[in-house]
């Protein structure tokens, strides 16, 4: 029986460098914006209106944490990607889900959209989480491959 699926765990395929590469700049700058935001970085800061000022800082504790989980999590999983192990499928799990908690917030539960300009903000995420969604399934697409171990 064999298992043509299988990658050999010697050499990974090529896509998974330029996946995890992607995936770990694209996530870097979710945790500068993470991180600017929640050290309220004047200089960073300076950009936002004082409505979006009032929304940024009021977002409950709860939610920031969600969050720092999503932002964090998806730093790490793709970290974890590109080391091979397993585990990187269930950390960008966790950090999908945060987001999307993270998102009902902003977008259901307050004024997130209103604040930060009305539709581009939603489209912004909607990309955020298409990006994150796609860095999840080809996590677990390797897995099952037997690529990531």
């Amino acid at each position: 029986m064999s298992d043509e699926g299988a990658v050999s765990s010697e050499r990974p395929p090529w896509h998974l460098w330029v996946v995890g590469v992607l995936g770990l700049l694209w996530s870097v700058g979710g945790a500068f914006d993470y991180l600017m935001t929640q050290t309220r970085n004047e200089s960073y800061m300076s950009r936002f209106t004082p409505e979006q000022l009032d929304y940024f800082y009021g977002i409950p504790a709860w939610a920031v944490a969600f969050w720092a989980l999503a932002v964090w999590g998806e730093v790490l999983g793709t970290l974890l990607l590109l080391l091979r192990k397993r585990i990187a499928a269930v950390v960008l799990l966790v950090s999908l889900l945060s987001m999307v908690i993270n998102s009902i917030y902003s977008f259901i539960m307050s004024n997130g959209m209103e604040a930060m300009g009305g539709l581009g903000p939603l489209l912004f995420t909607g990309l955020i989480f298409v990006f994150a969604l796609g860095l999840w399934l080809y996590a677990r697409a390797m897995v099952e491959r037997g690529v990531l171990t």
